[in-house]
């Protein structure tokens, strides 16, 4: 019976590494080697509106005085809605030049383009701000999503359950052989965060809104965020 359950323990941790890229466990008699996935699913605690601010004209000056212009605009939609301007992300800041190539090569213009991204623990503030932004007329798309930021106790739900899946599948094998499971002797673990990416939608100026009409994402429930987790774990056998 032990040679069986050591080659059994061995099979098991050959059949693992093919799956899982973790460090060589050596199968050790009376034990056991199993790996198991675990999830945890949490509701989002920050939203992230990222939209971008891109402007052009003839001159490098006037485009440059515009992107300002336009700016400033997020700026007090910010102030409007409580939130300080400085809280605001800035992703990048470009000057382009804008070429004709027939009859010749030249310059007939200048982009100016800069992405930026507010973060809210507020969702009440969502509805507010991407409106002010559409009336504004700053931006020709703008994205919503939802993440976890206090994420390190969701992984730990999700690495916690794993391992009881991990256990169970453990002693599902020790009561097959008449055994039972006993102290844990070797485990890795490895988590992953499921992130929801939602594609650009375009901002909808207010006059085409019929008056006072709810935010889209008014009364809505925000996805939730997964952590994945998966544990491998080997096991002594008594």
């Amino acid at each position: 019976m032990k040679s069986a359950l050591s080659f059994l323990a061995l099979c098991i941790l050959t059949t693992t590494s093919f799956a899982q890229d973790h460090p060589a466990v050596t199968a050790l008699p009376n034990s056991v080697y199993v790996g198991a996935d675990g999830k945890f699913e949490s509701a989002p605690d920050t939203a992230e509106i990222r939209f971008n601010i891109s402007v052009q004209d003839d001159t490098s000056q006037k485009a440059y005085a515009r992107a300002s212009k336009q700016a400033e605009q997020v700026r007090q939609a910010l102030r409007d809605n409580g939130i300080e301007p400085k809280a605001a992300n800035v992703g990048f800041f470009s000057v382009q030049p804008l070429y004709e190539w027939k009859p010749k090569q030249r310059v007939i213009g200048y982009r100016v383009t800069t992405d930026v991204t507010v973060k809210l623990k507020d969702f009440s503030k969502i509805g507010a701000i991407t409106q002010q932004l559409a009336d504004a007329n700053v931006s020709e798309t703008q994205t919503l999503n939802y993440a976890l930021e206090n994420i390190e106790e969701a992984k730990n739900k999700a690495v916690e359950d794993a391992y009881r899946r991990a256990r169970n599948s453990a002693d599902a094998i020790a009561r097959a052989s008449g055994r039972t499971v006993g102290e844990l002797s070797y485990a890795s673990v490895d988590t992953f965060e499921n992130q929801r990416i939602y594609p650009p939608r375009p901002m909808v100026a207010k006059a085409a809104m019929a008056p006072a009409a709810p935010a889209p994402t008014e009364e809505f429930t925000p996805q939730t965020v997964t952590v994945t987790a998966h544990v491998n774990a080997l096991f002594n056998l008594k």
